[in-house]
């Protein structure tokens, strides 16, 4: 465990995985890392507003959060009412479309993408599980 706390806070490494060990692991990685784990379950999410919905009530996206594509890339960017020193967002039981059309799909991931360069630049890892 303390292997994946030094890990997660490799910012050059972080980026988009698929989760190599238990959700437990990779949670008390995170909490020793003093990162913040935001855990969607995203099983029977289908469309966009659903997975918007479930990714601001993970990370606990203020209730000014607009539920649209811009508004979570502003979310996802910004995260000051979770301080910490990097940040964990796990997707779980995920489909390889995540529930969305071909060109939403094709947005989020950018998105997602975006982040983890955002944080990188600011010194702050941010790490992407699929599990």
């Amino acid at each position: 465990m303390d292997a994946l706390a030094q890990q997660l806070g490799d910012q050059e490494a972080a980026g988009s995985y698929t989760l190599g060990c238990s959700i437990e692991t990779l949670r008390s990685a995170a909490d020793a890392a003093g990162f913040a784990l935001f855990d969607t379950d995203l099983k029977s999410v289908k469309g966009k507003q659903n997975l918007l919905n479930a990714l601001a009530a993970a990370a606990g996206f203020p209730p000014e959060f607009g539920a649209n594509w811009d508004a979570l890339a502003d979310a996802l960017c910004d995260l000051s009412w979770h301080q910490a020193k990097g940040y964990v967002l796990l997707l779980r039981n995920t489909s390889d479309t995540l529930g969305l059309s071909a060109n939403d799909r094709e947005i989020a991931q950018d998105i997602l993408a975006d982040t983890v360069v955002y944080w990188r630049q600011r010194n702050k890892a941010f790490w992407i599980f699929f599990a």
